[in-house]
C-alpha cells in the first residue's frame, strides 16, 4: 500500500489519548470489556495497564506510542483488510503499526475469540 506522506504524518501526530476512548466505546458497544481491550493492546505493544494509563495521561502521539513499544514477535501474523488496505502491504512502518492495532480492536469488537486475536500466544 502506498499512502501519501500527509496521511502518514497525520497518523503519526494523532494523539493516542484522543483515539483510546473511541476504541473503548467500540468494544464496549459489542459487549467486550476494557480489560479485553487492554489485553489486546498489551499483546501488541508490551504496555502494562499502568504504562498505558501514563501514556494516555501524557497525551503521547502515535509516533511516540509505537517508538517505545515492544511489538509482539508474532505481529507479522496480523493480516487482512482494515480501512480499505491490507495491513501486511502497508509500506510506512508506523502507519502499519497503527493499523495493526486497529485490526486487533476491530476483531475484538466483532466478537472474535481472544485466542484467535492474540496470535500465537
Amino acid at each position: 500500500m502506498n499512502t501519501s506522506n500527509t496521511h502518514n504524518e497525520r497518523i503519526a501526530k494523532m494523539s493516542f489519548a484522543s483515539v483510546y476512548p473511541l476504541y473503548l466505546t467500540k468494544v464496549e458497544k459489542k459487549s467486550r470489556t476494557k480489560e479485553e481491550l487492554h489485553q489486546v493492546i498489551e499483546w501488541l505493544t508490551g504496555y502494562t495497564n499502568k504504562k498505558l494509563q501514563e501514556l494516555i495521561k501524557e497525551k503521547v502521539n502515535f509516533e511516540v506510542f509505537f517508538r517505545h513499544a515492544s511489538l509482539n514477535p508474532n505481529v507479522h501474523l496480523i493480516t487482512g483488510v482494515i480501512c480499505g488496505y491490507r495491513v501486511e502491504e502497508i509500506e510506512n512502518k508506523l502507519t502499519q503499526q497503527v493499523r495493526y492495532l486497529d485490526k486487533l480492536i476491530d476483531e475484538l469488537a466483532k466478537g472474535r475469540k481472544m485466542e484467535k486475536i492474540l496470535r500465537g500466544s
